[in-house]
């Protein structure tokens, strides 16, 4: 922290991008370049190419990615979670958590600067066609306070045309990870008439999108993104954040604005020539020099931009770099803490757990249950019969015919109330009925018994389950 800071730390009872009146104060950042930008970019398109991909991949005709929140189904890397499997991704989910804690415990907000879409579609999409448009920051500026004449028009009208597009096209593809890519394309084929009650939706999120790019913007970090409060919970001494090094920037003297030929040494003023770079590139306003803050997303632009003012003068670059508060102090290099490997070890349990799991997992569930109400009925030949329903749930993209049931245990009759023992499964879907199990008397033993019932498709077994059967209670 420098010392400006070390007296006055009113800029933590606020944010940056409100003015003392509680008016916004909108940020127009530089437009940044350097070695992290350019790696950030590699890293972006290829996420957005992810992003717009993955709901049109598939891995044995299931879609890579879906998030059917309306029917219960969801898709994670090709694997179908349907209702019953809800535990499966409430542990995938827990993973997911559990990674993005143990990454922000040692590496800060190195989510929100690289992966996080909201960053990604802000810097990579949204402001790249804002430079083009608008200018950089000063002709941003400028334009800003400019009246509105016919260049003011022209430029606003086009860029927030292009911005409703690209929204659009957004919602669009986040509607495909929701109801399918298939159904999706369907409905853009027959037409937007002959789905109002998706088209409605449809038009609301593009206005969500187009208000959050448009107008928002930062604040989605600042103020209604969650994760950006749990730093303060997560990070200590030892995570390595986007830092400013405030020993050499400051010195005995301070900083002070940069003098040809003057020794900065022998005065006692360090490396930082207070020359406001990393302040007018950084996307949420913030002065990095004031130490680790809620508003800060390691983005790095900070970073390059005062790397290339190191340059222009002649100073050795990283005064801005990754590294952590104890690295600063201390210059201690990053340790696995004890912290960190027990984050680690969860994590490695939690995908033990989860990949065992899945191994165990049946493309077929079977489910058969008592019908509600019924006991047991006599019938000729001291033959015992009950009811059941069925449900078979087939999780796999191609359909399960000549399906049948089989007794384990017992000898017995299983009939089903239909015109055939055998039916079929749809593909991802489910099929449902009545049976009725009939047991000899005599093979009973008490009044409730545990049956063991195999499901089998073209004489191959394919799920397992149980059913307890119930009989006359037997007296001695």
């Amino acid at each position: 922290m420098n010392l400006k800071s070390q007296n006055n730390e009113n800029f933590r009872d606020s944010i940056g991008t409100i003015t003392n009146e509680g008016k916004r104060a909108w940020v127009f950042p530089k437009k940044p370049s350097g070695r992290f930008y350019d790696k950030r970019k590699m890293v972006s398109y290829v996420l957005l190419a992810f992003l717009f991909a993955a709901p049109f991949i598939k891995i044995n005709g299931n879609q890579f990615l879906m998030f059917n929140v309306l029917e219960r189904r969801f898709n994670i890397f090709g694997f179908p979670f349907w209702p019953q499997d809800f535990h499966l991704f409430v542990v995938s989910m827990i993973i997911g958590v559990v990674f993005i804690t143990l990454f922000t415990v040692g590496f800060g907000r190195i989510f929100c600067g690289w992966i996080c879409p909201q960053t990604i579609f802000m810097e990579m999409v949204f402001r790249r066609i804002e430079y083009w448009i608008d200018g950089d920051r000063n002709k941003q500026r400028k334009l800003d306070k400019q009246e509105w004449n016919a260049e003011k028009i022209r430029k606003r009208l086009l860029k927030w045309f292009i911005f409703l597009i690209i929204s659009f096209l957004i919602a669009n593809i986040f509607l495909a990870y929701i109801i399918g890519s298939d159904k999706l394309i369907g409905y853009v084929i027959d037409g937007p008439s002959a789905h109002l009650n998706t088209l409605f939706p449809l038009l609301i999120f593009t206005g969500v999108f187009y208000f959050i790019f448009a107008w928002f913007r930062e604040q989605v970090c600042i103020i209604a993104c969650p994760y950006g409060r749990l730093q303060g919970v997560l990070l200590d001494n030892k995570s390595i954040v986007v830092a400013y090094d405030h020993k050499r920037g400051e010195g005995e003297s301070g900083r002070k604005k940069f003098r040809k030929n003057q020794n900065r040494t022998a005065l006692g003023h360090g490396d930082c020539i207070d020359c406001l770079q990393c302040v007018n590139v950084c996307p949420t306003g913030i002065d990095i020099r004031n130490g680790t803050q809620l508003e800060c997303v390691n983005c790095t632009a900070c970073i390059d931009e005062c790397d290339h003012i190191m340059e222009s003068i002649n100073l050795p670059k990283g005064l801005i770099r990754y590294a952590s508060e104890d690295e600063i102090e201390k210059k201690e290099t990053f340790k696995l803490t004890a912290r960190l490997k027990g984050y680690i070890a969860v994590l490695t349990i939690l995908i033990g757990v989860l990949a065992g799991m899945l191994l165990l997992r049946n493309d077929v569930e079977a489910r058969i249950l008592r019908l509600p109400g019924q006991l047991y009925e006599k019938k000729e030949n001291n033959i015992i019969s009950n009811v059941f329903t069925y449900k078979l749930i087939n999780k796999t993209t191609t359909e399960i015919d000549n399906v049948n049931f089989k007794l384990r245990n017992f000898n017995g009759d299983i009939k089903l109330v239909s015109t055939t023992d055998d039916f079929t499964v749809p593909e991802q879907g489910i099929a449902e009925g009545t049976l009725f199990i009939e047991l000899s008397k005599s093979d009973l033993k008490g009044d409730k018994n545990k049956l063991t019932i195999d499901v089998y498709s073209h004489n191959k077994l394919i799920e397992t389950t149980t059913v307890n059967f119930l009989g006359p209670r037997s007296y001695h």
